[in-house]
């Protein structure tokens, strides 16, 4: 059965200084430059049916880089959740105030709850599934952490669980036809671009 690979796009200035980073365009740093480049040695050998990702530079160009933009398909769907009032804030920052505040929990004031991202994570996954071969989705931490908790039919807030760093790749697939997480948080080794250990060749 078809697998869903996830690619969360390389660094950021933001990302590096640990603030929430929503729709705010920013582009790469010269690392998540470097990262994205070394995805290609991850997905040397893999074709795909589908190659989607989210229409912010960050995600394009990580595409682009891990040699797979000309096949993109831009789908607003893998935006980033949106932080509303907590955009570009840090959660040390957020909890000077509201000490209990958890993303998960209670969303971004003015912005998107955990089952708001879960719907456009379910409508990416519909999508995938329909698609005769693997698909691959180019997009953020949070989004495509709900979208792996979704996959294997946990609630969005089991995305909390699912720890995500930046120019990292997933794949999501099928054991006797059921959903599960076949690898997570994989990295590229380094600068030789090795590729990591248990990634499908």
């Amino acid at each position: 059965m078809a697998e869903l690979l996830l690619a969360r796009h390389g660094e950021t200035e933001w990302s590096a200084e640990g603030r929430h980073t929503g729709h705010t365009d920013l582009p790469l740093t010269e690392n998540g430059r470097r990262r994205a480049r070394e995805l290609a040695a991850l997905l040397a050998g893999r074709s795909f049916a589908l190659v989607l990702t989210s229409p912010l530079r960050r995600a394009v160009e990580t595409c682009e880089l891990a040699g797979l933009g000309d096949q993109a398909q831009l789908r607003d769907d893998l935006h980033e959740w949106d932080y509303g009032d907590y955009e570009g804030q840090t959660t040390p920052q957020i909890h000077e105030r509201r000490p209990d505040w958890s993303l998960w929990r209670d969303g971004g004031p003015n912005g998107e709850t955990a089952a708001d991202v879960g719907a456009r994570a379910d409508r990416m996954i519909s999508e995938a599934r329909a698609t005769p071969g693997d698909a691959i989705a180019f997009g953020h931490g949070h989004m495509l952490r709900v979208l792996g908790a979704r996959w294997v039919g946990l609630t969005p807030e089991g995305g909390g669980l699912l720890a995500l760093g930046t120019g990292a790749l997933c794949t999501l697939g099928y054991e006797h036809e059921l959903p599960v997480v076949v690898h997570w948080n994989l990295a590229p080794a380094g600068p030789s671009g090795q590729v990591g250990p248990g990634v499908r060749r």
